[in-house]
């Protein structure tokens, strides 16, 4: 196994070609509160695998794909399924 970095996240875009943006979230207690604080931050990933949104992937750093792109989808860990009435109101 390689020293690479992997993380992860959960798919929340994927309109640009063999690429997604992978949310990746942590939580951390305050260091003078004391309060569970949650944070978010959102990177793209290279995306050969043909991820959906909602997908829970692995992703691992990579060198320098694109001006933005440092990640590379690993594996896709849980699908989302998804039905037909996702979204319809009557």
């Amino acid at each position: 196994m390689n020293k690479r970095r992997r993380i992860t996240g959960v798919v929340t875009s994927n309109k640009m070609t063999k690429t997604v943006v992978v949310e990746i979230g942590r939580t951390v207690r305050h260091p003078l509160y004391r309060k569970v604080v949650h944070l978010n931050k959102r990177v793209k990933a290279h995306d050969e695998l043909g991820c959906q949104v909602g997908d829970q992937v692995q992703i691992v750093e990579s060198q320098p794909i694109s001006r933005d792109k440092r990640w590379v989808v690993e594996a896709i860990v849980r699908r989302e399924v998804r039905t037909a009435d996702t979204g319809v109101e009557v």
